[in-house]
């Protein structure tokens, strides 16, 4: 562990040089590029050092405990050495979670889809209450929120709602809610009471830069068509809404949540470059050791994550075996117990390949 972090630190020392360079100075891609990676190893570098200079106050300690020292000041200086082990055990474990590789998405804005799936319209529904949950934890995050494209049932929920939050670090909170969420309630149309179970499927998409994926003109076909609302019936006559498909992959976005044309295609490429992004994400993590992979998970969307079940107020996530009883917070947009959990054992199950 310690030769990766004395590595990390030449490292740092090194790009703190090269940003010194004028010919870096003067090129803006290099500049940013040793930028970023000098601010995502500056914490471990800062924390190695404090380490460091503590483990030699330890050394110190001891040695003073070779000379001779009257009663007070040898009980001094014991104590001095328990805080000093103590602090040496923590910055230990800190160290280890720093080491642990970042997610280069980590950072980044998302892209959530969330999708009606088994039940109908009680499936729409809780695809509603699933946004209007995201949005409120958002909202505690001083996040942004903002709407892409909408399909809206007639009872009030979503067959679809694609949605972008703003904010840093996004996406390393919210990741893990890849997957099938499941529901367990009695919808309000049921007169006999019964429990009916339905469920929703939600993406997580890191927002992809133009530089992180490449795609041509000359592979998107654009189709125009005027908007429509529920029903299917057209709501103004200009042919505002875009849907572009991706001739590679396949991969089709409409966007017609904007009056404008222009609008409408920029909130599409945001969507189509993440999905495209993703795709060859999903690809490349289908060839990684599986033995790697973390316990928690962010790639199988067929996957049942979560229920949430009404009637006992109680909220389980099946990957870690997490039970609590406050469905009605949690709707409330106050996942911070269940998030803080899940990065919790990502963290700890990937702990394992820092110790080797």
């Amino acid at each position: 562990m310690f030769d990766r972090l004395q590595a990390v630190e030449d490292r740092y020392d090194k790009l703190n040089e090269l940003l010194s360079d004028p010919a870096v100075i003067n090129d803006t891609k290099k500049l940013r590029e040793y930028s970023k990676e000098q601010s995502d190893i500056q914490e471990t570098v800062q924390a190695y050092r404090e380490y460091k200079e503590i483990s030699q106050q330890y050394k110190d300690a001891k040695a003073m405990l070779e000379e001779k020292l009257d009663p007070e000041m040898r009980e001094m200086v014991k104590e001095e050495i328990g805080e000093l082990e103590e602090q040496i055990q923590n910055l230990e474990e800190r160290l280890k979670i720093l080491l642990i590789p970042k997610d280069p998405n980590d950072d980044k804005n998302v892209i959530m889809e969330i999708r009606g799936a088994a039940g109908g319209d009680e499936a729409a529904l809780f695809a509603g209450d699933l946004y209007r949950m995201y949005s409120r934890y958002a909202e505690s995050q001083r996040w942004k929120t903002e709407v892409i494209e909408a399909s809206t049932t007639g009872v009030g929920g979503y067959k679809e709602i694609i949605f972008m939050i703003n904010g840093h670090g996004a996406y390393s909170k919210l990741k893990f809610e890849n997957g099938a969420h499941r529901v367990q309630r009695v919808p309000e149309t049921e007169s006999g009471g019964r429990i009916h179970t339905s469920t929703a499927t939600v993406a997580v998409l890191p927002e992809a830069e133009e530089v992180e994926v490449e795609i041509h003109e000359k592979d998107i076909r654009v189709d125009t068509f005027a908007s429509s609302g529920p029903g299917g019936q057209s709501v103004n006559t200009t042919m505002s809404a875009v849907r572009l498909t991706h001739l590679p992959t396949g991969i089709v976005v409409s966007c017609q949540d904007e009056k404008s044309q222009i609008k409408n295609k920029e909130k599409a490429m945001k969507v189509l470059r993440a999905r495209v992004y993703d795709k060859f994400q999903q690809e490349a993590q289908a060839e990684y050791d599986a033995n790697r992979k973390s316990a928690v998970g962010t790639g199988d969307r067929s996957e049942r994550i979560r229920t949430y079940n009404f009637p006992q107020n109680r909220v389980t996530d099946h990957r870690i075996g997490l039970t609590i009883q406050k469905l009605d917070q949690i709707l409330q947009g106050k996942l911070d117990e269940v998030i803080d959990a899940l990065i919790l054992e990502d963290q700890s199950s990937k702990l394992e390949s820092v110790d080797e």
